[in-house]
């Protein structure tokens, strides 16, 4: 498994957990809002990090360490993830995956087979295929489609999940949110999180754009909690 980065201690990345990240390389989607630019893009100049070094963190800290996060990029388009999560689950930890939702193959493989005990997936917009082209930088009819299949996974209740969509201004409307809750409806959790400026995007013009007011995220909550009354906004 091909690894760019890891952190061994976060508090933000699983909510009411102590976890490690780890950072796997490649995206089949261009965001241009994405923070992980290089990761995406230019992921042959990042180095590399042992497996072997993170296998030994991970052993040594695994008394206080509740679960380990792996995130992308895109991570269910490794071939070896299956074996990253087996490994993980032989050590003793729990595994929470991050994905965009654009492959329900292999996310339901890893349910089905108990390697992630918890899925976060980004729903960057309404599940349109217009309004998903513009935000996820490609085509996006087939990619929605896959993601319908994800969601649905998700919501039959096999594991723990989140629903999670990033606000950008200039891109999101309180309508896109309202859009995005009637596809998810009945959900446990939806989280809306604002972005961050001041932060290298895969479009650089993304990077001077400044984030929503608490006033205006707190009316994005405010139209989401009519539909999925557990929403909340993270940060």
């Amino acid at each position: 498994m091909e690894i760019k980065g890891f952190v061994g201690v976060s508090l933000s990345d699983w909510d009411g957990k102590v976890s490690s990240v780890v950072f796997l390389p490649n995206c089949n989607l261009r965001c241009p809002f994405c923070y992980n630019r290089d990761l995406v893009l230019n992921p042959e100049k990042m180095p590399t990090v042992p497996e072997m070094r993170v296998e030994g963190y991970l052993k040594s800290n695994k008394n206080w360490i509740d679960g380990v996060v792996i995130t992308g990029g895109e991570p269910t388009f490794h071939q070896d993830l299956p074996s990253l999560c087996e490994r993980l689950k032989e050590i003793g930890f729990r595994v929470k995956l991050d994905t965009n939702g654009t492959n329900p193959t292999v996310t339901c493989d890893l349910v089905e087979r108990q390697l992630v005990d918890f899925v976060a997936i980004d729903v960057k917009a309404p599940l349109m295929a217009e309004k998903y082209s513009r935000v996820c930088g490609l085509p996006a009819a087939s990619v929605v489609e896959r993601i319908r299949e994800t969601v649905q996974l998700l919501l039959d209740g096999a594991v723990e999940y989140e629903f999670r969509t990033t606000l950008v201004p200039k891109v999101h409307e309180v309508e896109d949110v309202e859009a995005i809750c009637r596809a998810i409806k009945g959900c446990r959790k939806y989280v809306l999180q604002n972005f961050k400026p001041d932060v290298e995007t895969i479009d650089p013009s993304y990077q001077s754009l400044t984030a929503f007011t608490g006033v205006q995220m707190d009316s994005f909550l405010q139209a989401a909690k009519k539909i999925i009354p557990g929403s909340v906004v993270r940060g």
